[in-house]
């Protein structure tokens, strides 16, 4: 894991580096766009710090999580109202939204919010991290993680994948049906994940109701983990709308600017490559817990068809 990690950091920095010393793209922003990027940069630098502040005070270190789905809508809802509401920025910015409430919603029923904003559900993942990785019993080490890749990388990312709404911006052309057919996908896909996590989480809210009432688990709840409806043709379906939802968002500033690769790639791009290891990680605790997750992994793929 500890190798996936420094890659991930390491592929954020050379991405960026690429794309601003490469040459290829263009920067070519007003004076009041470069501002509202800087802003923007502004407040991904403070919230990061924050995040990681208020970690490290409360041992709670899914600080992140609690912005994961409604961070993006500041960042895009401030390019718009900058842009005095362009159409193809405003459409953006709804998109976002819907997929943030609905994001929020899912996590907020899973107890991951709280009236104190540092407080609620923790990823388990952190803590199996700590107690199963020996470098990180030290508390230096674990410190350093959760400030460079918990906090500043995946605040990072979620700055970086917003930002195909500034490069929409950038095109400064009119919106198309284009861009009607491109908001109508990402509708879907926000549909389907919907779904997946609806499916996901009435399986886990029966099996937990046999555990706790003491009851033989039977049926398809005897596995552990849930193989039907959508996770029956993928392993992480809701994994697999969220990186093709950001996908799609990039494809706004493709039709704006009509060049199919623009320096916005790097969030999306790095945000696969987030997930594929996240995934990854999560299916090695699901495969020791569960004896018949291996055989699943075997019939059923991660993602889309591999």
């Amino acid at each position: 894991m500890i190798k996936q990690i420094i890659l991930l950091i390491t592929s954020i920095c050379i991405a960026a580096y690429m794309v601003v010393y490469s040459k290829i793209f263009d920067f070519e922003f007003s004076a009041i766009q470069l501002q509202s990027f800087y802003n923007m940069l502004y407040l991904y630098i403070g919230s990061a710090t924050y995040c990681f502040i208020a970690g490290e005070l409360t041992k709670n270190f899914s600080q992140v999580d609690r912005l994961w789905s409604t961070i993006p809508l500041v960042y895009c809802w401030y390019f718009t109202f900058v842009s005095d509401m362009e159409p193809r920025l405003v459409l953006m910015s709804c998109l976002v939204t819907i997929w943030g409430l609905r994001l929020s919603f899912n996590f907020a029923r899973k107890g991951g919010y709280s009236l104190i904003p540092w407080r609620g559900a923790e990823d388990y993942r952190w803590e199996v991290l700590q107690r199963d990785i020996p470098v990180f019993k030290k508390k230096i080490n674990w410190s350093l993680f959760n400030f460079f890749f918990i906090c500043f990388y995946q605040m990072g990312l979620i700055f970086l994948f917003s930002l195909p709404i500034l490069a929409a911006w950038q095109a400064n052309s009119d919106i198309s049906y284009a861009d009607l057919m491109i908001g109508l996908f990402m509708l879907i896909l926000i549909i389907i994940q919907t779904i997946a996590d609806e499916q996901q989480h009435k399986y886990q809210t029966k099996k937990y109701e046999f555990i706790k009432a003491k009851k033989e688990v039977k049926g398809v709840y005897k596995k552990g983990f849930i193989d039907t409806g959508l996770w029956k043709y993928s392993r992480h379906p809701n994994y697999t709308c969220e990186q093709l939802i950001w996908i799609t968002f990039y494809l706004f500033s493709v039709s704006a600017s009509g060049e199919i690769l623009n320096w916005s790639i790097i969030g999306c791009v790095l945000l696969v490559l987030l997930f594929y290891f996240s995934a990854k990680f999560s299916e090695g605790i699901s495969s020791k817990k569960y004896p018949e997750y291996k055989n699943y992994q075997k019939n059923t793929p991660m993602f889309i068809g591999f």
